[in-house]
């Protein structure tokens, strides 16, 4: 069976559950939260964790690399501020579930992936739910200037420093939210472009990331 052909009504139940348990986390942001209940995460994930899918945790998606916590998804999705129409850029397309969120949200998404068997199986997931983002393979440390500017820009992973073409490829009143530190723990960082050369910083709470591998990332 593939993974569009999977049930989701016997799921909606743990689907529901998922929300309350990030909405009692904090989350406020009721589109985030109905984009939650609506994308199906089983989908994204590996058969083999399939009934674990709606735990509020990161699974491992091959490469590496991991689906993230729900709540980490939800916590950053809610930063960006969202408005259907808006152009997003997300770095580090994954398992492609965060790109589903956000084009849930109405959002138009671009999204880059280094790992190609990554890019590939998002891309079919994504097709076969009927999200249509729009897929880059390569590095997404120097983010997508062909596309830019955008009015928010999210990276999936953790980062040495804040990247200085990501910061450049915002709208001015664009936010770009990543999570910043060392490879064990990260803060995230949420910047917000206040005119063409001022930017607003502010830092909030601990994550723990995969690593942000790129020319402008880790090695």
């Amino acid at each position: 069976m593939t993974k569009g052909n999977r049930s989701h009504k016997r799921f909606s139940r743990r689907m529901a559950k998922l929300v309350k348990i990030i909405e009692e986390k904090g989350i406020k942001d009721k589109n985030v939260l109905q984009a939650v209940q609506s994308v199906p995460r089983h989908v994204f994930v590996d058969t083999a964790f399939e009934n674990r899918a709606y735990e509020d945790s990161a699974l491992p998606i091959g490469n590496g690399q991991t689906i993230s916590q729900p709540y980490t998804v939800a916590a950053q999705t809610e930063l960006l501020e969202v408005e259907k129409g808006d152009k997003i850029l997300e770095i580090g397309t994954g398992s492609g579930y965060q790109a589903a969120i956000l084009c849930q949200m109405g959002a138009d998404v671009y999204s880059v992936e280094r790992h190609e068997k990554l890019y590939q199986n998002a891309k079919e997931t994504l097709q076969k739910l009927g999200y249509r983002p729009h897929l880059k393979l390569g590095d997404g440390t120097l983010g997508w200037s062909a596309y830019a500017p955008y009015d928010g820009i999210v990276v999936t992973a953790g980062a040495p420093v804040v990247p200085e073409d990501l910061k450049q490829q915002l709208n001015i009143g664009g936010k770009l939210v990543v999570p910043v530190g060392d490879q064990k723990s990260q803060v995230m960082i949420r910047i917000t472009r206040t005119g063409e050369n001022d930017f607003k910083e502010e830092r909030l709470s601990h994550f723990k990331f995969v690593p942000l591998i790129g020319e402008k990332g880790w090695d």
